[in-house]
């Protein structure tokens, strides 16, 4: 099936991984370290299909995120760069997965990266260009 002119595919690609952190400054002390079961989902928009019908390959974003994560899983997010000196706040996680995996996947139309702290907490950095 063809899909209609002007058609637009957003793709979502997660990963997740379990990791304690606290944050260096709350509400202007330091944070008790505590755990989350983390999940993060990266979004990619894409105006077309390549020839094999695909808006882009779900093992390569897969596999990136999945590299991404790794070095936190059942550590301490505070532990590990470059949040041994940024405070691991879902913000600024969701910021980093975003830049790291647009640099992994050159070309990747990723638009976005949402870092669950849980079930019911979430945040989302987006690419600029990828507003409106």
């Amino acid at each position: 099936m063809i899909p209609p002119a002007g058609s637009r595919f957003v793709l979502r690609v997660r990963s997740r991984f379990e990791a304690a952190h606290h944050l260096t400054s709350y509400r202007g002390h330091a944070e008790t370290p505590h755990g989350h079961s983390w999940r993060v989902e990266a979004e990619l928009h894409a105006a077309g299909l390549d020839a094999e019908g695909m808006a882009y390959d779900f093992v390569a974003v897969k596999r990136a995120l999945d590299e991404l994560v790794r070095p936190f899983d059942h550590g301490d997010l505070n532990r590990v760069p470059p949040f041994d000196r940024l405070s691991p706040t879902t913000e600024h996680l969701a910021a980093w997965l975003l830049g790291a995996l647009r640099e992994r996947l050159p070309g990747a139309p990723v638009a976005a990266v949402t870092v669950w702290e849980g079930p019911d907490c979430a945040a989302t950095c987006c690419c600029p260009e990828a507003e409106g």
